[in-house]
């Protein structure tokens, strides 16, 4: 196994990218997916919410050979964002000025930056060291299913709560995936174990934690799901699921925060080869927002604060309307005493966004004010 060209150049490839300082690098063949039954399923039963890209791009994902012209293989990368045991910081004591909550991948660098700058320098010197190779590389923004890849290059099991999990270092990590024309073969089990089990056995604390009920077995409805509906819903989003969303501005981590798998455990402690510690671009620098804050929020601001984050992805009338929804979970907890009335004031101003007024009036008919 050892001798054969496709697994030579599949160690080199991964001690490359581990190398890069990426946590985990794998490689597996491509092909159809295993899962575009599935996806037909979900996208007819409209679970993708307002992500009208996953139809448009559904035959792409289902055969993702196609991204370019010869792939025959992917080679998967995790990157690690934080460590076992992290939880994301709530609101904290200052009950006078309540702040939102910020996704913890969010809270450092844009990871589609940081992500794809190491991935092309990685891509560049295989092309150097592999004349006739071809590279593309894919950050999340790529219609290719990137933790069917990554399963199927030993990073992990795809868990209940659609999450890839590592079994030593969690799930706290951000998939990349890099389409090539070489001819590359899975590794032996002697370099990594892949398919790795999977480890949810019995364990349903990811479902039974979500707030908005948006997780079965392995499945997730996107329209229910916080960290869909504040970062890809566009438009209202439905007062029943306003209680839900709580303190949560951007994101959320719920599920991740409860498993069990990403828990500080000595027991499970990575090995040497695994003892791989975030990148210091993720490092946190805005853990929340005062929410006070947002809802007087110009585009200027926006763009500053945002300027080298992924959090661009939300649009300012979205941010406030966000805002205003965590603001109305905190006054119903009896904080924030000053939000209710910045709220009605938004919710007659005719400059604001027709999102931001409409999502106001909302907020205040479930508080019962007449304003």
């Amino acid at each position: 196994m050892t001798s054969d060209p496709a697994h030579l150049r599949s160690r080199d490839i991964v001690g490359r990218c581990v190398s890069a300082g990426f946590a985990l690098a794998g490689v597996v063949r491509a092909g159809p997916s295993r899962w575009a039954e599935h996806l037909r399923a979900w996208l007819a039963a409209g679970k993708q919410g307002e992500m009208d890209y996953l139809e448009v791009d559904a035959a792409l994902r289902s055969e993702p050979t196609g991204i370019m012209e010869g792939t025959r293989a992917f080679i998967v990368v995790a990157d690690l964002y934080a460590p076992r045991g992290t939880r994301v910081a709530g609101q904290g004591a200052d009950a006078a000025h309540p702040a939102g909550r910020i996704a913890r991948y969010a809270q450092g660098r844009n990871y589609h930056d940081v992500m794809k700058r190491r991935l092309h320098r990685v891509a560049d010197a295989l092309r150097v060291a592999y004349p006739g190779s071809e590279f593309r590389t894919c950050v999340d923004t790529a219609p290719v299913p990137e933790r069917e890849l990554a399963v199927g290059a030993g990073l992990g099991w795809q868990a209940k709560s659609t999450m890839v999990i590592h079994p030593k270092i969690g799930s706290w990590f951000l998939l990349g995936a890099v389409a090539t024309n070489l001819d590359l073969a899975p590794l032996s089990a002697s370099d990594m174990p892949a398919p790795l089990p999977d480890a949810c056995g019995t364990c349903t604390r990811c479902i039974d934690a979500c707030p908005t009920h948006a997780i079965t077995a392995y499945g997730v409805d996107a329209r229910r799901c916080v960290s869909y509906l504040t970062i890809e819903h566009r438009s209202l989003i439905d007062p029943d699921l306003h209680p839900g969303i709580g303190d949560w501005l951007f994101g959320c981590d719920i599920c991740q925060e409860v498993c069990p798998h990403n828990s500080a455990r000595p027991a499970v402690a990575a090995a040497p080869s695994e003892q791989a510690q975030p990148d210091s671009a993720y490092a946190p620098r805005t853990t929340s927002l005062p929410l006070e804050t947002v809802l007087g929020w110009t585009s200027a601001d926006r763009e500053r604060t945002f300027s080298t984050s992924a959090m661009k992805r939300a649009t300012l009338a979205m941010m406030k309307r966000n805002a205003i929804i965590a603001a109305g979970n905190a006054i119903r907890a009896g904080t924030g005493p000053g939000l209710l009335q910045r709220i009605r004031s938004l919710a007659a101003d005719e400059a604001e966004p027709d999102l931001v007024r409409a999502t106001a009036a909302q907020v205040l008919s479930g508080l019962g004010d007449p304003a």
